[in-house]
């Protein structure tokens, strides 16, 4: 908005006090605004008036001295403008302002809102094929959350089954016809599509404090049936809640077929939390067989950790029913939270936790002891998210409440007496975000791509195989000499794009569409693909 005063129309006066009005005018000056100028024999002309300066120079060549000086400065202090470049998370942006994403760094981008806050979800693999297929829009993307309602609403609170579709490319004007970088199996028609959001719900008491889901395909190796996918829910309550989703998902796709009530139950409860609710879950890895069995056969097994540091295992029977601690006892070895938990991609009965207590450990389930095989302190600060590389098993990234996030190499942990390990150095570490480090995950077929969400209000995108170029940095900072903006000199040459997101909370690969990220926070939940990854 102008912070100018608005021009009157047509170039009419302003009203005068007390309804006024104007004295008849002669060549626009009225009869009061005439006057008699009693000093106008003191000059005889205006280049009299010109050279008499108050410091014995003539007025024009000290208003010409003047004006350059202040042009000087103005130069001075446009350049200065010029250098302070706005980064996302680090430059604080001006009460009343808001940012403007730039739609041209994008592919896609799409915001969607829900009833109340959803700070945990998951994305769901479905049937409509991976790669190149997931090239056309409009996209769609299914998905699980758990709401967190305001105090007092408890009873508002619920899973959320969705179906987002409709999610339309961004619309490129002057993207030329043939471009090499234009998508051919793209559905352009399609790119003014208003986004769609379908929910199913199941009813909880208690919000979710953390949600995943786990798919097997129902017929066995066939990736185009039908999954059959379970869902677990760390509540508030200290429960955890185990659903099946299967129908839910279905019933957005197949004319005719219906939920009840019984459809919402749990399959199973987990109370060996007791009051301890808790943040940290994870279900084993999806293992299709490679025959016609029948994928009942591959069991799930489920991690839950709690605020008091112990780690539960709960595993299914082929009967279906549940089992927890089949040693009788939790993994204890947290002195306190347990913020994450995560299963090796490549060993059954190995995963990883991140705690409060500034350590990452590693744990073997067919230990009688309970205890960790390794314990690493990867921090100074708590330790909030870890996530394990399914393309590269021996990478780990961790996150921490000072920002940092991280990037490991297992093969450098090695156990010494007691089980602990002195601090290793990190593969790569990056302190770019100010604040708290509240989820990050691998690309799922890129071993050297990271998102990571801050408290920060952003979602970094990062490439580790980027080599700074040390040679050409010297020469653009002698290029560019004092001019060279400082705060763009701090950012490591691995950070690839920077989105904008208030108080996001969780972020997402989607495993089907390469480059598709899903997030949810206080705003809604977000679905983007930038033209970095």
């Amino acid at each position: 908005m102008s912070k100018r005063a608005a021009q009157l129309e047509n170039g009419e006066d302003a009203a005068l006090k007390r309804g006024e009005r104007p004295l008849s005018t002669e060549n626009g000056v009225t009869e009061d605004q005439i006057f008699e100028d009693e000093f106008e024999d003191e000059f005889e002309s205006e280049d009299e008036i010109m050279e008499a300066g108050i410091d014995g120079r003539p007025d024009a060549e000290r208003e010409a001295e003047q004006q350059e000086e202040t042009g000087d400065r103005m130069d001075v202090d446009d350049n200065a403008a010029e250098r302070q470049t706005f980064i996302p998370g680090r430059t604080k942006l001006p009460a009343g302002e808001i940012l403007s994403p730039d739609l041209s760094t994008y592919e896609m981008l799409h915001t969607l809102q829900a009833p109340w806050p959803c700070l945990s979800f998951d994305i769901v693999r479905d049937n409509l094929g991976d790669g190149r297929a997931r090239k056309k829009y409009p996209a769609t993307v299914y998905a699980v959350a758990g709401t967190q309602a305001a105090h007092g609403h408890e009873r508002e609170n619920e899973i959320l089954v969705m179906k987002m579709s409709k999610l339309s490319k961004m619309d490129r004007p002057d993207e030329e016809d043939g471009d090499e970088g234009a998508d051919e199996d793209s559905d352009d028609e399609a790119v003014d599509a208003e986004p769609i959001l379908e929910t199913k719900s199941i009813p909880t008491d208690s919000c979710t404090n953390r949600i995943r889901a786990h798919q097997t395909p129902t017929s066995g190796a066939d990736p185009l049936e039908p999954y059959f996918t379970q869902t677990a829910a760390m509540m508030e309550s200290g429960e955890v809640l185990i659903h099946d989703i299967s129908r839910h998902l279905s019933v957005f796709d197949t004319p005719g077929l219906t939920l009840d009530s019984s459809h919402s139950k749990p399959l199973h409860r987990i109370t060996s939390h007791g009051r301890d609710e808790g943040f940290a879950l994870d279900w084993s890895p999806s293992r299709f067989p490679s025959n016609n069995a029948n994928a009942a056969t591959i069991y799930p097994k489920l991690l839950t950790g709690d605020i008091a540091g112990k780690i539960h295992l709960t595993t299914q029977s082929p009967s279906g029913s549940w089992t927890t601690e089949t040693h009788g006892k939790p993994f204890t070895g947290h002195t306190s939270s347990v913020e994450e938990l995560h299963w090796s991609p490549s060993e059954p009965s190995v995963f990883a936790s991140a705690s409060v207590d500034s350590t990452v450990k590693i744990w073997d389930t067919r230990s009688k002891t309970r205890k960790p095989a390794l314990s690493v302190p990867v921090s100074n600060t708590d330790v909030n998210v870890l996530s394990w590389s399914a393309q590269t098993s021996y990478l780990l990234a961790t996150g921490a409440d000072d920002g940092v996030w991280a990037a490991w190499d297992l093969r450098a942990w090695r156990s010494s007496k007691g089980g602990g390990v002195e601090k290793p150095q990190p593969v790569a570490s990056f302190g770019f975000h100010k604040a708290q480090v509240t989820s990050v995950e691998w690309h799922p077929s890129d071993d050297s791509v990271v998102a990571v969400a801050a408290g920060d209000d952003t979602i970094s995108l990062w490439d580790l195989a980027v080599e700074p170029d040390e040679e050409e940095e010297a020469q653009q900072r002698l290029k560019q000499g004092s001019s060279r903006d400082k705060a763009v000199d701090s950012v490591p040459p691995q950070l690839l794009f920077v989105h904008y997101m208030e108080q996001v909370k969780e972020c997402h690969w989607h495993p089907q569409s390469q480059g598709q990220i899903m997030a949810t926070g206080g705003s809604g939940f977000g679905v983007f693909k930038t033209i970095s990854v």
